[in-house]
């Protein structure tokens, strides 16, 4: 977490003390083997860069950083390793380029919402493997393409039936 932070300014002052699962952070929420679970970080004005090193939060299953304009930068390929992970929220901030193929591997994902963001390229065919997904949200880009449909050989989002906005 602390490699994360680095990459961050103007996050909740309650971070200065030692240990994020002990004396407790804002925002932060950690499982009783003081691994973190939870960061729900939204509208706090935090700036600066979603670090690789977010990839190495294990036990994480939801990350919301929504709201947070100065966040900027690419949104790291390293995401694809939060096999946990249930809600991602990076709305509202100026993340840039691509939205990484690797979000495809985050299996356990139900709610995905990249919108309101500077995203550019291509939507990509990995997030037809989401098969839990009940919330996309992906508008306010200037990306292009379709969502994932289903052909004989590839799963598509058009086989979910409990989302609720594609």
């Amino acid at each position: 977490l602390r490699s994360v932070m680095s990459a961050w300014s103007n996050y909740p002052s309650s971070w200065n003390s030692g240990d994020p699962c002990g004396a407790p952070w804002d925002g932060i929420m950690c499982n009783g083997n003081g691994r973190v679970t939870s960061l729900r970080l939204s509208s706090v004005n935090m700036q600066g860069t979603l670090s690789d090193s977010i990839g190495q939060l294990g036990q994480l299953m939801f990350l919301d950083l929504s709201f947070n304009s100065g966040l900027s930068g690419t949104i790291p390929a390293s995401i694809g390793n939060l096999a946990q992970l249930t809600t991602l929220i990076l709305a509202g901030c100026s993340f840039s380029g691509d939205i990484p193929k690797e979000i495809g591997n985050l299996l356990q994902m139900t709610f995905l919402a990249l919108n309101s963001n500077k995203l550019t390229g291509t939507i990509p065919p990995q997030l037809g493997l989401l098969s839990k997904l009940f919330w996309l949200d992906l508008a306010d880009n200037a990306i292009t393409g379709t969502v994932p449909i289903s052909t004989g050989t590839t799963p598509g989002l058009d086989l979910l039936t409990n989302t609720k906005h594609l």
